[in-house]
């Protein structure tokens, strides 16, 4: 079992790859790790994400109960909605990734039916209704999209990708955000050929096998 003090530490290193990729700037962004099946770690708020300390997570039960004098982020009540709603996911990631939060801007979900790397790993990436940061307008925009969604854009409001631990978790908001790029070169040059519905279907079979479908 990972001990608390490296997912702490796993924490920071997916902070600093998120800064450094610019999915966050400034104070942006925050990351979870469920600790048990009552407890997780939240980045602190105010804090950038590419300059954390391990010391820094708050601790919290799944009812937001807070366990250590660290404030966790202000959006810390979509991660525990997540938990609550997904017994398999174990990591939560929130990001403003540029193009992928493009596509939520315009209310448009990407096709991922263009790729087949994308298609097997999401199947879909839904667009959750606007919310303000920090409220439980966001909770009630993401409910509906939490079962078999492991990637949400969420309008005018970046992206949460969700995993069974921490990397895999970073790893769906980094596929997202290079698909999202790939996506909008395709707008770029005019058109785009959808993988043809037998093939997508094989995929789909595929995503089962790989554990991706629930």
């Amino acid at each position: 079992m990972t001990s608390e003090q490296h997912l702490r530490e796993i924490m920071c290193e997916i902070g600093r790859r998120l800064w450094q990729l610019g999915m966050v700037a400034a104070n942006e962004g925050n990351i979870s790790v469920r600790l048990d099946g009552e407890t997780i770690l939240c980045t602190p708020t105010g804090v950038s994400k590419g300059f954390m300390a391990a010391d820094e997570m708050a601790r919290l039960s799944l009812d937001g109960e807070v366990f250590s004098d660290v404030k966790a982020s202000s959006e810390v009540a979509l991660h525990l909605e997540a938990y609550r709603s997904r017994p398999d996911v174990n990591a939560a990631v929130h990001a403003h990734p540029p193009a992928a939060t493009g596509y939520g801007i315009s209310g448009r979900p990407l096709p991922v039916n263009i790729l087949a790397e994308t298609a097997t790993v999401f199947r879909e990436v839904p667009v959750a209704d606007y919310g303000t940061p920090g409220t439980q307008e966001v909770v009630v925009a993401v409910r509906p999209h939490l079962q078999g969604h492991n990637a949400i854009l969420l309008r005018n409001h970046g992206a949460l990708t969700l995993g069974r631990d921490l990397w895999q978790a970073y790893y769906y908001m980094e596929m997202l955000e290079n698909f999202a790029r790939t996506a909008l070169v395709t707008v770029q040059l005019g058109s785009a050929l959808e993988i043809p519905p037998d093939k997508l279907r094989e995929l789909y079979e595929l995503r089962r096998e790989l554990g991706y479908e629930r």
